[in-house]
């Protein structure tokens, strides 16, 4: 026999077919919010399904900044669909701010007698509020993570159906909200991530290669920022004349922003030094055009040295890079140098003492370190310190350069009960090999 039945649309006008019409429009909804994958055009099919279930004017959906405690607009529409410009405000103003406050609905019939109405977006946009349903939009875990707000119901006041209504769309909406709001929260993080990986790559990639090969002398760096890009630096520039420049810089901070300073500091001091091979002139010039760049508060300790092989001596300044540890094969003693000035980029007519020019002996070593080091705490607070360093410098001074920083690094380590590191750390150990 032949299947003669048939599917009966429900009647509009009748209560439960009302009901089963609602029910069917919400349905549709959810399955459409599920299906949106980016957030402004979720917003949009929120606003747009609010108007035709509850055939309003107007929809706006408000987005809630929990750290500033402020409502804001990504999207709103009118009649036509057409875009109006952002709203922001806090949450202790207005109707919509009431309902993230409390998380309940209000229904107004009429805005302009309740006194908690705020007609100041009227007044700027020309559009008259007639009545009022907001409801709370609220994700998941039960917070509120926005409000949705329609206007001016066309066939009256809204009812106790419309709250009902508005419930339930709320729910699928602060769920769907707060699922993509996530989403691009772990999108951006991810970026951030690629950008900070690149930006480290590019850092790494301006460290030098290997360690210098120099006649007669051991030298040796090393750099381990705190973060993905670090405020440290050290260099090794041969110059035509059978020196080699060396320099070592930390600025304040570390990270993106500081190794953005720390690039530029190498290039200014890379050019200058190449043609002028004179300490004297390249600090205060480095200086003055850090000066010119750095915002207020942002500097950097810098050591500029430049190693004359045949002369067996280091002729550097330092603009507030220590400590400056020498350690002495004659007398067996550890020293700390002096500093010369301020650091780069504080003070543009900044003045430096006179070069220092440390002669090195067969078993002499320069030890620069960052205040990664020095300043790295254990769990009491107590920092690593000076004299320990030197300690470590005067035991072991004929270790190999790199051997030396592995030893000092490891020693950090083990002195830091394991706090985390929270500054970068570079080092550049210089000595001169024994003869015989």
């Amino acid at each position: 026999m032949a299947d003669t039945s048939s599917t009966v649309s429900p009647d509009p006008h009748d209560e439960p077919g009302r009901r089963i019409a609602d029910l069917e429009q919400l349905l549709d909804v959810a399955g459409r919010l599920g299906a949106t994958v980016e957030l402004d055009p979720l917003l949009e099919a929120i606003a747009a399904a609010a108007t035709t279930v509850l055939d309003c004017e107007r929809a706006t959906v408000f987005l809630l900044d929990a750290g500033s405690q402020e409502l804001y607009s990504r999207l709103a529409t009118g009649n036509a669909g057409s875009p109006i410009s952002e709203i922001r405000f806090p949450v202790s103003r207005g109707i919509a701010g009431e309902v993230a406050r409390t998380g309940s609905v209000v229904t107004l019939p009429d805005a302009y007698a309740d006194p908690r109405f705020n007609p100041e977006f009227d007044r700027k946009s020309g559009y008259r509020t007639r009545t009022i349903l907001a409801c709370p939009l609220v994700g998941y875990d039960g917070t509120v993570v926005g409000v949705l707000q329609v206007l001016n119901k066309r066939s009256g006041p809204f009812g106790g159906r419309d709250a009902e209504m508005v419930r339930f769309l709320g729910t699928q909406a602060g769920v769907a909200i707060q699922r993509q709001m996530l989403l691009e929260q772990f999108a951006e993080k991810q970026r951030i991530q690629r950008d900070l990986s690149i930006a480290r790559d590019i850092q790494q990639g301006l460290l030098p290669r290997e360690q210098p090969v120099v006649e007669g002398f051991d030298i040796a760096g090393w750099n381990q920022p705190a973060d993905e890009t670090g405020g440290d630096s050290f260099d090794f520039l041969p110059l035509d004349d059978g020196r080699l420049a060396i320099a070592l810089a930390d600025a304040t901070g570390h990270g993106i922003g500081a190794a953005m300073v720390m690039a530029e500091t190498r290039a200014l001091f890379r050019a200058l030094v190449t043609q002028n091979g004179n300490l004297a002139e390249v600090m205060p010039r480095v200086n003055a055009l850090l000066c010119m760049d750095l915002p207020e508060g942002k500097f950097n300790t810098a050591f500029f040295g430049l190693l004359a092989p045949s002369q067996h001596r280091v002729a550097f300044l330092s603009a507030g890079q220590g400590p400056i540890l020498a350690y002495s094969a004659a007398s067996g003693e550890v020293s700390e140098l002096d500093t010369h000035g301020l650091p780069l980029g504080m003070m543009a007519d900044a003045d430096y003492d006179p070069i220092t020019t440390l002669e090195m002996a067969p078993g002499d070593v320069l030890v620069l370190l960052t205040d990664g080091f020095y300043e790295w705490d254990r769990p009491d607070g107590e920092q690593f310190g000076t004299a320990r360093m030197a300690a470590i410098l005067q035991q072991h001074h004929a270790l190999p350069a790199a051997e030396f920083i592995r030893l000092a690094y490891e020693a950090v380590i083990e002195f830091s009960a394991g706090t985390k590191q929270g500054d970068d750390l570079t080092a550049v150990v210089v000595r001169r090999l024994p003869t015989g």
